[in-house]
């Protein structure tokens, strides 16, 4: 019959479709770390086409597929045989488990049996100890008590002698074997039994004793040193000992003795420089100092011994008398503040500053921090790094800290900085008025001197001597002396004052950086059109021209016209004026922004937001603008008349297309002759030399546009005259920064960018004015690509150039305005090819060009 089942069984397991079963991983991963496999068959990404292609890799592999289904049938019994042992031996499991649960069950009922026994146990024994160690602790109670009372019979014993032996040893000023000390520390031992009668009157006695004793001491030192004898007195022993007992006394009474002391001490200081006298003004300061020092060092010399070391009394009598001057000098300064002078004043700080350094070395301050509070004040100091600006006329920037090897410094402040000097702070606006009237003292020799340097080098140009103006080239010397002064002033005020004295002298600063930005720099520039060379810088300007355009004139090619009512040119000695305002005005600039920052690091803390210096840099900016701007019109006014010609020109009448225009030549003499000259003034500020090429590029260049313009009318050769002429004028200008100098530099992309931009667009207004107009429509295609940014009226000054009647230009413009404002260009433009006359001309003007630049 089991073979019967077990056939069956085999059947319904072969009749069954399997399903392929997936486990989370997790799942999965408990399984692999049970049972692990190397078994394909157990992979969860088992894959069975891929498991038979192992198996049978080839063809003739499966000649064994035979043994291989018979391994795998045998595989598979053996694991349904497996399977069915496990199954049936799960039956009994529940039984078994039940089974031993009822044991575990039964092991814990005896376990809390046993430890219920053990506790009973342990609590009879802790009866048992505590029954036998009960006497134990009453004597343990009773030796503590006995021992309490037999030290509280020995303190009673010690004070009650003690008391008799005090009270007998005042009645005789036997002050050094009084046992006070002894008495105090044993009357703490009885604070808790005051409740006690006699306890109450011994304490009663010892305070009345110590109230006695301290009037009795008192009285001994007001008769030794005010006393009949004060005069002939000589420090004893006995005052000595009676300091050591002041000490234990309640503190108060050192306190209103050490008072009363050094009042008596300053007594005769009090008398000899009373405000009604002459020695109490400032100009006698020093025999204040004079007459405490001599005075201290008698009083350490006689009483030194007497006192104990940690009473301070020096200490305490310096303090006072620093304390005495002060309010007597404030009292007598505000009855005489008209008699105070800068001179007077610096003279009575300096020497208050000398004793309070002194003061500093000599004591700790020890009482004032007692007194205050407060902790010593330490002054952290960073050092700066140096300034961008390497040489300054004068050596170097004046606030520039050199101090090598240093990162950070600690400053202490001693507790006597400024103890008296305080008193000077409300009447500093003393000094800083003086440093307002020497500045303007100063600012009148720096105007004065100004004028004279630049009127001595045009007065040398005009007699030949020189040609550039030598006397101030770079910077002017007055600003490096401006800014050693402040720098002088800002050491001085910050050992005086960081509060508002510092404030003032920060505004008056900023005072005087106006006026020598205005009366200095500003009102020193050459003002153009002024004739500031004379008639014959005029007569001069008028011959250059002349010369300049002569092969014009030889070469029948144009007429030189000039404006009537010309502008006069700079001189070289102005423009190199021009340049030695504009460095100068840098260097200020910079030094300033320097300056501010040592103001805010000086000043107190509370008043760094009010340090602003932000106007006199914008007025420095606003120099250096000017300086530009004059050197470009300047430089504009030498190029007018060049273009004047230019567009006198009959360009309709040009037959042949030459080397470049005299107008050409012209233009680029007079930058060559004007921008060596600026470039070596300002070699020391090259980024402002490169905005004097931008700005006269973005300047220059649309004014040779509008005057292309005026070119009008224009055959084609003309035009490609005038294209050379571009193209020539557009190479100098690129070679503008270098131009004339030995050392061949790349321009700066800024200014290549401005010059490419705009000469291009030059460039292309004369293709187009080249370009055939017929077809129409092709000419307003070729206006479109080349020039996309113009508007109607450029297009119409096209036409005008190139001569055509009113109605085609009327028609042209008919057929542009649609197409401008709709942004189109036909797409055919791009194919259009160019008449065979406008390509030959084209190809022919290249060439020219080509050749010229090979020469």
């Amino acid at each position: 019959m089991s073979s019967v089942s077990g056939l069956d069984e085999e059947d319904d397991l072969d009749d069954k479709t399997y399903e392929l079963i997936t486990f989370p991983p997790e799942v999965q991963s408990a399984i692999d770390q049970v049972i692990p496999s190397t078994d394909p068959l157990s992979h969860p990404d088992f894959n069975s086409i891929d498991y038979i292609n192992n198996l049978f890799p080839t063809e003739q592999s499966l000649s064994n597929i035979d043994d291989t289904i018979n391994k795998m049938e045998c595989k598979i019994r053996d694991i349904d045989d497996q399977i069915r042992t496990v199954v049936r031996g799960q039956t009994n499991v529940g039984q078994d488990g039940r089974g031993a649960l009822e044991d575990a069950q039964l092991v814990i009922r005896q376990l809390f049996l046993q430890i219920s026994e053990i506790k009973a146990k342990a609590e009879r024994s802790e009866e048992t100890v505590r029954e036998i160690t009960q006497d134990i602790k009453q004597l343990d109670c009773a030796k503590r008590n006995l021992t309490s009372a037999i030290t509280t019979l020995n303190h009673l014993h010690m004070l009650v002698g003690g008391v008799e032996r005090l009270k007998q040893a005042t009645k005789k000023r036997e002050y050094g074997e009084m046992p006070l000390q002894a008495i105090t520390e044993v009357m703490r031992h009885f604070d808790s039994y005051l409740d006690i009668p006699q306890i109450k009157q011994l304490a009663d006695e010892v305070s009345e004793i110590q109230i006695a004793l301290a009037k009795q001491i008192t009285s001994d030192f007001h008769e030794a040193f005010s006393g009949p004898q004060s005069k002939t007195f000589v420090p004893n022993r006995q005052l000595a000992e009676a300091c050591h007992v002041v000490s234990i006394l309640d503190p108060k009474i050192k306190k209103d003795l050490l008072k009363w002391f050094v009042g008596v001490q300053l007594s005769e200081y009090s008398h000899l420089f009373h405000e009604s006298e002459d020695v109490a003004w400032l100009d006698k300061i020093d025999s204040r100092y004079i007459w405490f020092k001599k005075h201290l060092l008698q009083c350490e010399d006689k009483f030194g011994a007497m006192f104990p070391a940690q009473w301070n009394v020096s200490e305490r009598i310096t303090v006072e008398f620093c304390r005495m001057t002060k309010a007597e000098l404030a009292k007598i300064m505000s009855k005489r503040k008209n008699e105070i002078d800068v001179k007077l004043l610096l003279f009575a700080i300096q020497r208050t500053a000398a004793l309070e350094n002194l003061l500093g070395q000599r004591f700790t301050g020890e009482t004032l921090l007692e007194e205050m509070g407060e902790e010593k004040v330490e002054l952290k100091v960073d050092s700066k790094p140096k300034s961008p600006r390497e040489e300054v006329v004068g050596g170097g920037n004046p606030l520039e800290e050199k101090k090598e090897g240093e990162t950070k410094q600690e400053v202490k402040l001693s507790p006597f900085h400024n103890i008296i000097g305080e008193c000077f702070q409300p009447y500093l606006y003393v000094y800083i008025d003086s440093i307002d009237h020497n500045l303007y003292e100063l600012m009148e020799r720096f105007v004065s001197d100004a004028k004279a340097d630049f009127s001595q080098g045009i007065s040398q140009e005009a007699s030949g001597l020189v040609t550039v103006l030598r006397a101030v080239q770079g910077v002017l010397p007055s600003c490096a002396d401006l800014f050693v002064f402040y720098k002088k002033c800002l050491l001085q005020c910050t050992q005086l004052s960081n509060g508002q004295p510092m404030l003032g002298m920060a505004n008056v600063f900023q005072k005087y950086l106006r006026e020598y930005a205005v009366n200095v720099l500003q009102n020193n520039l050459p003002k153009m059109g002024a004739g500031g060379g004379g008639a014959g810088s005029i007569s001069a300007s008028v011959s250059n021209i002349t010369r300049d355009l002569r092969d014009i004139t030889a070469a029948g090619i144009i007429q030189t016209f000039l404006k009537e009512g010309e502008s006069t040119r700079f001189t070289k000695a102005e423009q190199a004026r021009v340049c030695c305002i504009l460095t100068t005005a840098e260097y200020c600039l910079e030094t300033t922004q320097q300056l501010e920052e040592k103001l805010k690091e000086k000043v107190d803390k509370m008043l760094v937001d009010k340090i602003n210096l932000s106007q006199e840099q914008d007025i420095f900016h606003n120099v250096i603008s000017n300086c530009i701007q004059l050197l470009v019109q300047d430089l504009e006014i030498a190029c007018e008349p060049a273009l004047t010609a230019m567009t006198r020109i009959q360009w309709q009448n040009v037959e042949s297309v030459g080397d470049q225009s005299g107008y050409v030549t012209a233009i680029t003499h007079h930058l060559k002759a004007t921008v060596p000259l600026v470039r070596d003034n300002l070699a020391s500020s090259r980024k402002y030399f490169t905005q004097f090429c931008v700005k006269f590029a973005n300047s220059f260049i649309p004014k040779f546009i509008q005057n292309v313009y005026k070119c009008k009318p224009l055959s084609t050769v003309g035009a490609e005259q005038l294209l050379l002429d571009a193209h020539m004028l557009k190479t100098v200008l690129l070679d503008l920064p270098s131009i004339g100098s030995s050392v061949n530099r790349k321009a700066p992309a800024s200014y290549t960018k401005v010059v490419v931009k705009g000469m291009t667009r030059c460039e292309m207004i004369l293709k187009v004015v080249m370009a055939p107009t017929e077809p129409y429509i092709s000419f307003v295609d070729q206006f479109l690509k080349l020039l996309p940014e113009s508007d109607v009226q450029e297009f119409q000054k096209v036409l005008e150039m190139k001569g055509l009647k009113t109605a085609d230009r009327n028609h042209l413009i008919s057929m542009f305005k649609p197409r401008h404002s709709s942004g189109f260009v036909s797409s055919s433009t791009a194919a259009t090819t160019s008449p065979k006359h406008d390509t030959s001309s084209i190809r022919k003007l290249n060439n020219l060009i080509k050749k010229n630049l090979g020469n």
